[in-house]
């Protein structure tokens, strides 16, 4: 699977690289997300400035990054987001659940009071 994994000072970055965030990618997404967890991170930022097309199965698995931040009282951040992609987030609402960063400046904000 095409994604970098950075682990940061305050959080990890997890950058998707293919186009399409769908039943191809996302298991593989999720397991990733899993191990992550795994080894105690608990502060997450999705980037998916990569990203072109999401269908529900990729949802879901940013559902899981956020899951997994949330029950080790962490913080996940979703950025990157590109207009096919920022429209499906805020038709299923998933907008007003989420954090939702534009720039990496503002990623950067939720994290400065953690």
């Amino acid at each position: 699977m095409n994604v970098n994994i950075e682990k940061l000072p305050e959080y990890t970055l997890i950058k998707v690289l293919d186009s399409k965030l769908d039943t191809t990618i996302a298991p593989e997404l999720k397991s990733e997300l899993v191990v992550i967890a795994g080894n105690g991170e608990k502060n997450l930022v999705l980037d998916l400035s990569n990203c072109q097309y999401c269908d529900s199965s990729g949802l879901s698995a940013i559902l899981v990054a956020n899951r997994l931040s949330k029950n080790a009282e962490g913080i996940f951040v979703l950025t990157g987001l590109t207009e096919m992609v920022e429209q499906l987030v805020k038709l299923s609402q998933l907008d007003t659940v989420l954090n939702i960063a534009t720039t990496p400046e503002d990623v950067q904000s939720f994290f400065q009071n953690s």
